[in-house]
């Protein structure tokens, strides 16, 4: 029977991974490669709708109807939309390099460990971190003294560190006998807070190891997931990793997640990609540090509501749905290995608090880690990315909302967008008198797309050479060989195809820089919203602080110059980096700060923007380059 069945099964074999993998006939072929391992763009989550899943059957054949994401060409030469193919054969399959989730960028990152604070960070808090380990000496039982084995341990933490009301994980009980007294009653305990005050044994091991105590924070990113491995007693970075978050093969944004979500085995394969992405992270930073998995106690996660339900195996269905109602705010701790992460069974797994559907753990950390619920200065805070957060307030007060900026800035709905990685487009002039680019790619590689902070800086130049008029259409009486009708309408000419690492010309549309205008309209009148609903104006900010990966690339006069970001003062804003992982990390260090998470998820009062009025009033402004109201952007000059 076994043997009938493997005849019956297809090898597929991924180039240039070099990769492997059998499947039933009929399988569908991007997920065929997400559960080889192999890494595949999908903004659209396989609705067929954005072509960058494209790959190319080099032997065998596969099922599938040619859609326009595929030309005439194209499809002759092999080149097929993985979504929509089936296996019927064996197959030999090439992953083009536009279709390519290449890990070079991320690489270079995970070499940058934190050396320096930001220029902002909460202030006050003590080093006391939340899991901590006791070395204990006991006397053993007598006649006497015959106490049982736990009574035992709880009177020595009594007596010894003046620990009182400690709550106990049955798992500490079962082995504990056998413990106490392989180790001739010297043992060490790790105790973890809750945040609430609250104390929980959580294991016992033999012997003296205090000298060995860490924790894990991570930030979920929808891209990709960062994580650093933390010494709970120096207080230090010991190693950061990071690598794109597998569920990026189902979507580039969160909405496309839920929606896959839906479908049968849905939540379960999101869930696993996920967590088979945080195991190999987990493995890797173990590796640089030279530290045993089963010596790390606590794991602490920000990530946007959407992300942390996935994580836990929760239905994310009606966090797109009116009222817009996660399953829980606010979660109690998580034995890490219940949802499958590689950690002994002790080690317990802390969800940073939400505050709504679309507004999770990822922005509470942030707030956090830079201190604004500490200080009077008003501030913005705003977190670009495929869902724009944004925060204001201060001390006394904080308004948050987050707006659907779509995957632009992750390079999706962008004939030649790409995420930002080797031989993205990212730097962009134009010479005014004629019209041709000065373009400059991430790690001076030959083009290959462009990314979100390459679309910004590219629209901005083209907006102030008078290459695109205010509305985003290209002014087609210049006399600019650049500027030519093409498929998709009207576009410009970044690179020809003699000059680009994938063979073809890299253009920007129309219809790019159209949805370009909607995702930076949504963001500012995302701002906009929040400052009208304290009633005042843009003014009133003393302070904008940027975070995110993407945020740490954005050029300030550019995205202001297309009307993306407030026209403030420059001075006023400041990079912040990854804030989630700032405020996880800082939490894994302080008791102080895991009790704060719950208060500052509390201060932050959230508006839906999806059902404001005055939103769509202020979106509908904003669908100009830089905005209808000039007076908004006093500061912008155009060419």
């Amino acid at each position: 029977m076994a043997d009938n069945r493997a005849q019956k099964l297809h090898t597929v074999h991924f180039e240039p991974d070099n990769i492997n993998i059998d499947v039933e006939p009929g399988a569908n072929l991007m997920e065929t490669a997400v559960a080889a391992g192999v890494h595949i763009n999908a903004s659209c989550g396989g609705a067929g709708v954005c072509g960058t899943c494209n790959v190319l059957i080099k032997k065998g054949r596969v099922e599938s109807t040619r859609t326009d994401k595929v030309s005439v060409k194209d499809y002759q030469k092999g080149v097929r939309q993985s979504c929509q193919s089936r296996v019927v054969s064996n197959l030999v399959v090439e992953i083009p390099l536009e279709s390519r989730l290449e890990k070079v960028v991320l690489d270079k990152e995970q070499t940058e460990i934190v050396t320096q604070m930001p220029a902002v960070l909460a202030a006050g808090w003590q080093f006391n971190p939340p899991a901590r380990k006791l070395y204990l000496e006991l006397p053993p039982p007598t006649l006497e003294d015959n106490a049982s084995d736990l009574s035992r341990l709880l009177r020595g933490l009594r007596q010894q560190y003046c620990l009182e009301n400690i709550s106990v994980d049955f798992e500490v009980v079962i082995g504990l006998a056998k413990v106490l007294r392989s180790a001739g009653w010297r043992v060490t305990a790790t105790i973890l807070s809750d945040g609430d005050s609250g104390i929980r044994l959580i294991n016992v091991e033999p012997g003296d190891t205090m000298a060995r105590s860490y924790s894990l924070a991570f930030d979920i990113g929808t891209t990709a997931v960062r994580g650093q491995l933390l010494d709970l007693n120096r207080g230090r970075v010991l190693a950061q990793a990071v690598d794109y978050n597998r569920q990026i093969s189902y979507g580039a944004d969160v909405i496309s997640r839920i929606a896959w979500a839906q479908k049968s085995g849905g939540l379960r394969r999101l869930k696993r990609a996920v967590v088979d992405t945080i195991n190999d992270l987990v493995a890797d930073l173990s590796r640089q540090a030279g530290v045993a998995p089963d010596e790390i106690a606590h794991v602490v996660v920000a990530a946007n509501t959407v992300m942390v339900q996935l994580l836990l195996g929760l239905d994310p269905r009606y966090l797109r749905l009116s009222p817009y109602v996660p399953a829980a705010s606010a979660l109690p701790l998580i034995p890490a290995s219940s949802v499958g992460i590689k950690l002994a069974k002790h080690a317990q797994l802390f969800a940073m608090p939400s505050v709504a559907s679309y507004v999770g753990g990822d922005i509470v950390a942030g707030i956090l880690g830079s201190g604004i619920y500490q200080r009077e200065t008003v501030t913005l805070y705003i977190d670009i990315g495929t869902n724009g957060e944004i925060v204001i307030g201060n001390s006394d007060w904080m308004m948050t909302a987050a707006c659907s900026a779509g995957p632009t800035f992750e390079g999706g709905g962008v004939k030649h967008g790409m995420i930002a990685t080797t031989g993205a487009i990212e730097g962009f002039e134009i010479d005014p008198a004629t019209l041709e680019p000065r373009l400059t790619t991430i790690g001076d590689a030959r083009p290959r797309g462009i990314c979100g902070s390459g679309l910004i800086n590219i629209a901005a130049a083209l907006l102030k050479a008078g290459v695109i008029g205010q509305n985003g259409k290209l002014n087609t009486d210049l006399a600019s060989k650049r500027i030519r009708k093409g498929a998709d309408g009207y576009e410009y000419l970044l690179a020809r195809a003699d000059e680009t690492e994938i063979g073809k010309d890299i253009v920007i549309t129309e219809i790019d820089i159209n949805n370009l205008i909607r995702s930076k309209a949504a963001m500012y009148a995302g701002c906009q919203t929040l400052v009208k609903s304290v009633g005042s104006k843009c003014g009133i900010v003393e302070q904008v602080i940027i975070a995110g990966t993407f945020g740490s690339k954005i050029n300030i006069e550019n995205a202001i110059g297309i009307g993306l970001l407030p026209d403030l003062p420059r001075d006023k804003f400041v990079f912040i980096g990854n804030g989630s992982l700032l405020g996880a990390r800082l939490t894994s260090f302080s008791r102080d700060l895991l009790s704060d998470s719950q208060r500052v998820a509390a201060m932050m009062t959230n508006v839906e923007l999806s059902e404001s009025a005055s939103f769509m009033e202020n979106y509908v402004a904003a669908l100009f380059l830089p905005h209808t109201n000039a007076g908004e952007f006093p500061s912008v000059r155009l060419g």
